[in-house]
């Protein structure tokens, strides 16, 4: 299985930004799915996550301004991203488990429960 992520860019302060995330080689309907984030010279960091069954979660930081969503029959998965702050800048990558547990876990907030990663798409935000 193959994540492929897009929608990154150069934005300006308080911009929008749509990622997506395709997955090839085997439907992922019935895996937990994610979003998270590196910037530079900082830890990999949680951003959203949305189950199979549609539960969804996201870090402070998003909460408000980001929304997850996926779409299975596509197999596709999204992050939209509103009031964007330079501080959101970072590559941001989109995960996958098969696991159908809680989002909420040490394991899952931390990446470690996801086994899937995909490479990663790159969000500037300028002030």
């Amino acid at each position: 299985v193959q994540l492929q992520a897009s929608g990154g860019g150069l934005v300006q302060a308080g911009g929008s930004l749509r990622l997506s995330c395709g997955a090839s080689g085997r439907t992922l309907s019935q895996y937990n799915m994610a979003w998270f984030r590196r910037s530079p010279g900082k830890e990999r960091e949680f951003v959203a996550a949305i189950s199979w069954s549609g539960r969804t979660n996201y870090a402070d930081p998003a909460k408000g301004r980001f929304t997850i969503s996926r779409d299975d029959a596509k197999n596709m998965l999204y992050l939209n991203m509103n009031s964007l702050k330079p501080e959101d800048t970072a590559v941001y990558y989109c995960v996958a488990s098969g696991s159908t547990g809680s989002l909420s876990t040490a394991s899952a907030l931390s990446g470690k429960g996801y086994d899937l990663w995909g490479q990663g798409t790159l969000v500037t935000v300028s002030s």
